[in-house]
C-alpha cells in the first residue's frame, strides 16, 4: 500500500484490489470525504461527516428516488448491486435508520478496504450503517434472494467504467421485478453518450417488464450530446414523476425527467437487450474524467 500527500482530508491511499488498483482521494472541500476509485475510474464518494450529502449527480437522483419511496423515517428493504463505498447504504441507514440492506460487491479486497478506511459508523455515534455484503456475482446474488422481498433494488455494477452485459438483460430485470415487492422500485445506472443506443435499448427491456418508468439525466446527456449517466427507474405501481421532476430540476446540476408517451418515444425502435444478444455499456471517452475533476460517473 502507498500514500501520498492529499487535500484536508488527509493523505490518498492506494491500494492493490482483486479488480485492480484502488485509490482512496480526499476531498479538498469537504474535510472527511473520499472519492473511490478503481484504475482510476471514479467508483464512490463517502462524507463520513455526512452521510446524506451526495456529490455524484446520479446517486443523488438515486437519493431521491430513496425519499419519496415511503413516509420520512419508514425503513426499507433494500439490495445494492454493486458496493463499491455503500454511498447510498449510509444515505439509506442515516435517513431511514431501521432499514435492512444488502450490497452485492465482487471485489472481497474492495469491501476490506472500504470497511478499514471508510467506517460503517454513522456521525454522532448513534448508530451504524445497517448493510450486509455478500462478496460475489451481482446477478448470481440477484437470482438466490427470496420473491418479493426487497423495496428497492438498486444495479450500480460497473467494472472500471462499464456495465457487463450479462447484467443488462431481460432475464436480469425480470429477475429484479421478482424481488421486489409489488410497489418496489427497480433503478438502474446506465452510463452512455450519443447516440444513446445502449440506453435506448435498456429502456425498452424495462419497459417489457414494468408498466411504469422513467428516465433521468442532465438535459445534454438526455439529448445524447454527450457521455454521462442516466438513471432508470421503474414500477409496477405509479412513480411520483412529478415530485421527481420537481427535485431533480432543482439540484445543482439540474436535470430533466422523461416517462409516459415522451419515454415510450426516446426508446421506438429499440429492441430489449437478451442473454441471447448480450450487451455491455459502452465505455466513456478518454477525456471524461481529465475534464471533470469531480465526475458524475
Amino acid at each position: 500500500m502507498s500514500h501520498r500527500k492529499g487535500g484536508s482530508g488527509g493523505a490518498a491511499v492506494t491500494a492493490p484490489v482483486d479488480g485492480g488498483l484502488a485509490e482512496l482521494k480526499p476531498d479538498c472541500d469537504r474535510p472527511r470525504a473520499w472519492t473511490l476509485l478503481v484504475n482510476g475510474t471514479p467508483q464512490s464518494h463517502v462524507d463520513l461527516d455526512d452521510p446524506t450529502y451526495l456529490e455524484f449527480e446520479y446517486v443523488r437522483r438515486l437519493g431521491h428516488l430513496v425519499d419519496l419511496m415511503a413516509e420520512p423515517g419508514v425503513p426499507l428493504r433494500v439490495l445494492h448491486l454493486g458496493g463499491g463505498a455503500l454511498t447510498l447504504a449510509r444515505y439509506v441507514s442515516a435517513t431511514r435508520p431501521a432499514s435492512w440492506q444488502v450490497a452485492a460487491e465482487i471485489d472481497a479486497s474492495l469491501t476490506e478496504l472500504v470497511r478499514r478506511r471508510l467506517p460503517l459508523e454513522l456521525p454522532g455515534g448513534r448508530s451504524r450503517v445497517r448493510v450486509r455484503v455478500r462478496t460475489g456475482d451481482a446477478r448470481t446474488i440477484l437470482e438466490q434472494v427470496r420473491p418479493a422481498s426487497f423495496d428497492l433494488v438498486v444495479m450500480d455494477v460497473f467494472a472500471g467504467a462499464t456495465t457487463a452485459a450479462h447484467l443488462t438483460s431481460a432475464e436480469v430485470v425480470r429477475a429484479a421485478g421478482g424481488a421486489l415487492t409489488g410497489a418496489g422500485v427497480y433503478a438502474a445506472n446506465v452510463g452512455d453518450g450519443p447516440p444513446l443506443a445502449h440506453t435506448r435499448a435498456r429502456v425498452a427491456t424495462v419497459l417489457a417488464e414494468f408498466g411504469h418508468a422513467c428516465l433521468i439525466a442532465e438535459p445534454a446527456v438526455l439529448k445524447g450530446r454527450r457521455f454521462g449517466n442516466l438513471v432508470l427507474a421503474a414500477s409496477r405501481q405509479p412513480l411520483p414523476v412529478a415530485t421527481l421532476c420537481r427535485r431533480v430540476g432543482a439540484d445543482p446540476l439540474p436535470g430533466r425527467l422523461i416517462s409516459d408517451d415522451e419515454l415510450t418515444q426516446f426508446a421506438a425502435g429499440a429492441r430489449p437487450i437478451t442473454d441471447a444478444s448480450p450487451q455491455p455499456s459502452p465505455p466513456p471517452p478518454p477525456s471524461l474524467f481529465a475534464m471533470n475533476p469531480k465526475p458524475t460517473m
